[in-house]
This record gives C-alpha cells, structure tokens and sequence, in this order.
C-alpha cells in the first residue's frame, strides 16, 4: 500500500503506466477501490498515470476537522514532492476538476497543462449543484435526487420506461455516496469534502491561468451546466471549451471523451 505524507496527513495513491506524467483527481466520494477507476480506461495505458484517495476519503487519512479547497490544492502539491515530480499534466473531474483549478492557480509552476470536466468555478461564474444540503438524506435518497440533475435525460419517463436500469443506478450510485470512513454523528470525511465544495469559488483569479486548459463537460448536465463551463472557458486565456453526447459522467457516456483528452495532451 503506497501512502505519502501531506500536511499532516497520510494519503493513499496508486501510480501505473508509462509516458507522460499525469496527475488524476477523482469527483467527490472519489475511492480507487470502487471501479470504474481511471487506471482501466484509455488514459491509464496512455500516461504515467499518479492518482490518489482525497483526504478522509478511501484509504487516505481522515482529517480533524474542517478543511478548505486550498487545502486539498496543497496535499496534491506534496503528493508531487513525494513522488519527485516537478511539473506534469492535471486532469480533474468534477469535485476533482475544482481542486486542479486550485492547484493550477496555487503551483502554476508545476502543471504544464489542465483539464477541468465538469467543473465550474464558482462564484460569479455559477457553481455545481450544491451536494451539501443533501447531506441529511440517505444515499439512496440522494441518489435518486440527483440521478435527473446528473443527467437530464434520466427523468421520470426515462426512470418508468426503464425501471431495471433505474434500480442499478440508483444502487450504484448510492454505494459511491455512502463514505465508510468515519462514525455516525460525526462529520465523515464526504461530509467534509462537499463542505469545502460548497465554498468553492476561482472565478475572479481564472485570467491567472497561462497554461493551456481545457474546459470540457457534458450537454446533458444540470449539476455543471454548459453555460457555467462556457463562461468559464471564456476567462481563461488559453482555454479550449468542448462538449460532449452525455451527462456529469460525460467521458463514460461518450467514447470520444478520453479520445479528445488524450489529443489535447498530448498537442
């Protein structure tokens, strides 16, 4: 079991792969133990691929108390010292796209290029959906919450036309909600996370971003909508802005997607 020390933290991290060197930062409830992990899609046989458990998630350590983007900004920062690499590509999805905004801004030094996926940047620029305020409910209330904000196609008509596929998402999705770390009453580290998400907020600091970035999401999300990435793309001097045919998981829903990311890469 790999584990680097940052800030005070023990963090969980798995490194595979050959090529270019690569920074992966999972969404939120992000935990390399629960496939799809990114190491079994094309970008893992692509790259040097470096990827880790977020802070009181997974196998890595549960912090104290509470904690901030920056925070998450700088234990990515260590991970790179731990395993010696001085700049290298960072790509984010999600609650992960959010922190590689962070890095990008904190150590813009050591990212040589930056994909965001389905990852606004808060503030004036408009914010994903806010995940906290579900915090009370159970995962498969959530679940079944946020599976048409995820993906508008998935709506009722589409949960009564297709009741078995329904049942498996939700069930899938509420695994990846529920956070076994911690204990009840006490703010897990999920908690935790979509906390510092919720204060979320580059918009104002996104024209400090010199290296090429790529803005990407999908048609179908209400969670990080179009226009929010849009917008976004617009602030960034480099910025390169694409859709893709799917949801918040656009790069499962469209095959292109890693296709795309892996050219903007590798350009």
């Amino acid at each position: 079991m790999a584990k680097a020390s940052a800030n005070g933290l023990e963090l969980y991290y798995e490194r595979r792969g050959a090529g270019a060197r690569l920074l992966f930062i999972n969404g939120s409830g992000g935990d390399l133990r629960r496939p799809p992990v990114i190491f079994d899609s094309p970008i893992g046989i692509h790259f040097d691929l470096l990827a880790y458990d977020h802070r009181g998630l997974g196998q890595s350590d549960l912090p104290d108390g509470p904690f901030e983007m920056c925070d998450l900004a700088d234990d990515a920062a260590q991970l790179l010292d731990h395993v010696g690499w001085d700049t290298c590509y960072v790509f984010g999805i999600s609650f992960g796209g959010m922190v590689a905004q962070e890095i990008a801004l904190r150590h813009p030094d050591r990212v040589d290029k930056l994909v965001a996926g389905c990852a606004p940047a808060g503030g004036a620029g408009g914010a994903s959906y806010p995940l906290h305020t579900l915090n009370e409910l159970s995962p498969i209330e959530r679940a079944k919450y946020l599976i048409p904000v995820l993906d508008t196609r998935k709506d009722i008509s589409w949960q009564q036309k297709y009741p078995e596929k329904y049942a498996g998402l939700v069930e899938e999705m509420a695994r990846a909600l529920s956070n076994p770390n911690g204990d009840p009453g006490v703010p897990n580290g999920l908690e935790l996370q979509l906390n510092a998400r919720s204060r979320h907020d580059t918009w104002d600091r996104l024209d400090q971003l010199k290296m090429p970035v790529y803005i990407c999401g999908g048609r179908y999300d209400a969670s990080a909508t179009p226009e929010s990435l849009e917008k976004m793309a617009a602030r960034i001097p480099q910025a390169k802005f694409e859709l893709f045919n799917g949801g918040h998981r656009f790069w499962l829903d469209d095959t292109t997607a890693y296709r795309k990311i892996i050219d903007f890469l590798d350009a």
